[in-house]
């Protein structure tokens, strides 16, 4: 394949709908129901808290995305600071976080639409399986996703803006209908499963409300294709955030007083409805209204699912343009400015997720994403400050003030998120990323200076591995461990105030342990165009 280059075609708007768009999907469908379910009339106050870790760790990437904007820049930057294994540990998380997201989407899709076109799926007793027209009709919409960003990174950003503008008609008439049946006695049923503040901890990630933001990290991912990177990708940060956490807790608050109060007699985990806000606007006498939101269940997780096959491309490319998988992901179609070996790639990971072998209900995938994908944002706090203290000089147009402060507690936020996905998630997904080592010495070990490479880096990326092994030990010894095999040992709140200081401890270590030379590879001429904002030579040394 023929080496090209990134168009830089992408507006502030359209970075900020692109964060909007990705999140703003499947999420406000199901999250609002399955939060209340964990934790009461409470739910609202774990969408803040989300909406503000994730704050955290979209500054804390602002300022680097801005500095060094790269296309798949969450999977860049490690490799930047921390060396190979490093990079390669995070790469692979990323991997198997993003590929899934737009599969997840698809299934969304077919859930709801399952209630209007016969044959997607059937239901014996309590359980539901997906029919094979119903996996025909996923692969199909992902092939639909791949087709709109196989040709144009502009085709693709004014399609994704224009769905996105229309995204938000639905979630609004939803709001204003459900303030016309809103009960403020609904809140003082605090009973829930497992309910107060270890309910709502759970909420986080097992009930999708982290999940429903990770899309913040797209206008970094698409970096590289941005008109203005240094002024426009912070600022689509924020206000991507911003809008749709707005949006999330306005729409939790008016679930929660909208639910008949009949309905929660015995507690909010009695609510099980199959497609929350539909079926809840139907049993108001509300038809109308839910005929919309099935609509709308097409559109938003589908412009979601579309933005991640595009964003997980992008992932894709930069891990085998940082030399750990086969290079012809790693190359851009000169023609159209776009990673096409890695889009193939995208759409075959996509596909396989949805597959019939894999558990494919959307309550028990987006846990396993959540904590795979915060386990690639947790980096970036460390990655920020080692290129405060190990390039100064590094041009940055957007610099984060009270980075000492907040780069600590963004990634105690990570840490805590990934904590409290459980030992059930964390387990397997530690275990992959640990037993995927051996794909790492097999990429690196080609020649003796790969060796030597990898032998001088070691040091720089052992911390995240003892890291995984403490959140791991942790998984089984605190409250949030598989009671059904192991004994509560360390009871909330002091497992999680442990893992809190611990994460500190590893967050210094991590910093401390960065490249002293960040190695920072000048890709202008094959990779980017030449305003990347930073130049570097050839042995990696930033230069001012």
């Amino acid at each position: 394949m023929e080496q090209g280059k990134f168009r830089r075609k992408l507006s502030l708007l359209d970075l900020t709908l692109l964060g909007v768009g990705s999140m703003v999907g499947s999420g406000w469908l199901f999250a609002s129901q399955t939060a209340a379910g964990m934790a009461g009339s409470i739910a609202w106050i774990p969408w803040l808290f989300g909406a503000l870790a994730v704050m955290l760790i979209g500054l804390v990437y602002g300022e680097m995305a801005a500095a060094i904007p790269r296309a798949g820049g969450f999977v860049r930057y490690p490799d930047y600071t921390h060396g190979s294994l490093v990079g390669y540990l995070i790469g692979f998380a990323s991997m198997m976080a993003y590929s899934s997201v737009a599969g997840v989407e698809a299934e969304a899709v077919r859930s709801y639409a399952s209630s209007y076109i016969p044959g997607l799926e059937v239901t014996s007793g309590t359980t539901t399986n997906v029919t094979f027209v119903g996996d025909l009709f996923q692969i199909a919409l992902l092939v639909l996703f791949f087709l709109i960003n196989y040709w144009s990174v502009q085709v693709f950003g004014k399609i994704n803006t224009i769905v996105t503008a229309l995204k938000f008609i639905v979630p609004l008439l939803t709001i204003i209908v459900l303030l016309f049946h809103f009960h403020p006695s609904n809140f003082a049923v605090t009973a829930a499963s497992p309910g107060g503040v270890h309910g709502a901890m759970q909420a986080l990630t097992a009930g999708g409300l982290v999940f429903s933001f990770l899309g913040f990290r797209q206008a970094v991912d698409f970096g590289a294709e941005a008109r203005n990177p240094q002024r426009d990708i912070p600022r689509a940060i924020v206000f991507a955030v911003l809008l749709s956490a707005l949006i999330y807790v306005v729409l939790q608050l008016v679930f929660i007083g909208a639910v008949p109060h009949n309905m929660i007699a015995n507690g909010w985990q009695g609510v099980t409805f199959k497609s929350p806000f539909a079926n809840l606007l139907q049993t108001l006498g509300l038809g109308w209204m839910a005929v919309i939101i099935f609509g709308d269940a097409i559109l938003s997780p589908s412009g979601t699912g579309n933005i991640y096959l595009a964003g997980t491309a992008r992932t894709l490319f930069a891990w085998a343009r940082n030399g750990y998988f086969y290079s012809v992901i790693g190359k851009v179609d000169r023609r159209t400015g776009l990673p096409r070996g890695a889009l193939w790639l995208t759409l075959i990971l996509s596909i396989v997720w949805t597959l019939p072998f894999r558990f494919s209900m959307w309550s028990g995938l987006v846990n396993a994403v959540t904590s795979a994908t915060v386990m690639t944002y947790m980096i970036g706090p460390v990655g920020v400050a080692a290129l405060r203290r190990y390039a100064p000089d590094l041009h940055r147009p957007y610099k984060l003030k009270g980075l000492h402060i907040l780069a600590p507690a963004a990634f105690v936020c990570a840490t805590w998120i990934i904590y409290w996905a459980g030992w059930q998630t964390d387990s397997l997904l530690i275990g992959f990323t640990l037993a995927s080592l051996i794909l790492y010495f097999a990429f690196m070990d080609k020649d003796a200076a790969s060796r030597q490479r990898m032998k001088t880096e070691w040091k720089s990326g052992i911390w995240l591995i003892v890291y995984y092994l403490f959140v791991g030990a942790m998984s089984v010894l605190g409250s949030f461990t598989n009671t059904a095999v192991y004994h509560i040992v360390i009871a909330n709140p002091w497992d999680s105030i442990i893992v809190g200081v611990g994460a500190l401890v590893f967050y210094y270590w991590g910093v401390a342990s960065a490249l002293r030379v960040p190695r920072i590879v000048d890709e202008t001429e094959s990779e980017e165009v030449s305003d990347a904002g930073y130049a570097a030579s050839d042995s990696g040394s930033v230069q001012a």
